[in-house]
C-alpha cells in the first residue's frame, strides 16, 4: 500500500478542478474555481453560510452538475458516473441512519453495498460505538448517529473523502477519534475535501480554499 501511494505522488495523481462553477437555485455560488487535491492531502473549504461550501461538495460526488468547467480524477477526465461513485465516500448534514437497524446491521449493509474489504466492526470500535453496536439506531444521541455516519466513512475503502461538516455533533472525544482516522487515511495516500466553520481538532489541512472571501487557494498557515 506504502509503494501504491507512492506512486501515485510521484505521477501527481488526485482530483482537480478547472474553471468550475456550480449553481445553487437561481444562484451562482462558485464561480471560475482552479483546485487540485493530490494524495494525502487535505483541502479545508471555508467560508460563510451560503458560500458555496455544501454545493461544491455536492457537485463533487455527482449529486449536481457543475454549471460549466471540467473536473478531472488521477489526470482523466471523470465520466462514468457508476466509476466516479466507487472512488468517493460522501458525508451530508443528514446521518441517514435507518431508527430500526443497529448500528452493525447498518455498516454491514453499507459495506455490503460498496462492496468493501471490511463489515465495518473496526471502524465501530474505532469510534466508540461497540457499546451501542446492537442496540436499534432511534436510541443514538445525535452524536453517536454522527459517529455511525463517520464509521460509514472510515469503512468504505474509498480514495476520496468528502466531508461536510464532519465535526458537528462531536464531543471533543469522538473528534479526536475522526481525526486520527483521518490521519491514517492520508498516511495511506488517501485524499479530504472538507467544509468546516470552527475548530477541527487536530486535522491538520495541507491548504485552504475561502469560498467566502475572492476564492483565494492559499497554503494553510
Amino acid at each position: 500500500m506504502a509503494g501504491e501511494s507512492q506512486k501515485l505522488r510521484d505521477k501527481g495523481a488526485g482530483l482537480a478542478a478547472r474553471q468550475l462553477a456550480c449553481r445553487r437555485g437561481d444562484r451562482l455560488v462558485v464561480s471560475g474555481l482552479d483546485f487540485e487535491v493530490r494524495p494525502g492531502e487535505l483541502l479545508l473549504l471555508r467560508g460563510p453560510n451560503g458560500s458555496g461550501k455544501s454545493t461544491l461538495l455536492r457537485l463533487l460526488a455527482g449529486l449536481i452538475p457543475p454549471e460549466r468547467g471540467a473536473l478531472s480524477w488521477n489526470g482523466a477526465p471523470i465520466g462514468d458516473p457508476e466509476a466516479w461513485r466507487a472512488e468517493i465516500a460522501y458525508l451530508g448534514h443528514l446521518d441517514a441512519a435507518k431508527p430500526e437497524l443497529t448500528p452493525r446491521e447498518d455498516l454491514r449493509f453499507w459495506t455490503r453495498m460498496r462492496e468493501a474489504r471490511t463489515d465495518g466492526t473496526a471502524a465501530l470500535d474505532r469510534l466508540g460505538l461497540t457499546p451501542l453496536a446492537d442496540l436499534p439506531c432511534r436510541m443514538l444521541s445525535a452524536g453517536q448517529r454522527r459517529r455511525l455516519a463517520l464509521a460509514r466513512i472510515a469503512a468504505s475503502g474509498a480514495p476520496l473523502w468528502l466531508l461536510d461538516e464532519p465535526f458537528n455533533a462531536l464531543d471533543d472525544a469522538a473528534a479526536r477519534m475522526f481525526a486520527a482516522l483521518l490521519a491514517e487515511h492520508r498516511a495511506r495516500g488517501g485524499l479530504a475535501l472538507l467544509a468546516a466553520h470552527g475548530p477541527m481538532l487536530e486535522a491538520e489541512p495541507s491548504r485552504e480554499l475561502d469560498l467566502g472571501l475572492s476564492l483565494a487557494f492559499q497554503d494553510a498557515p
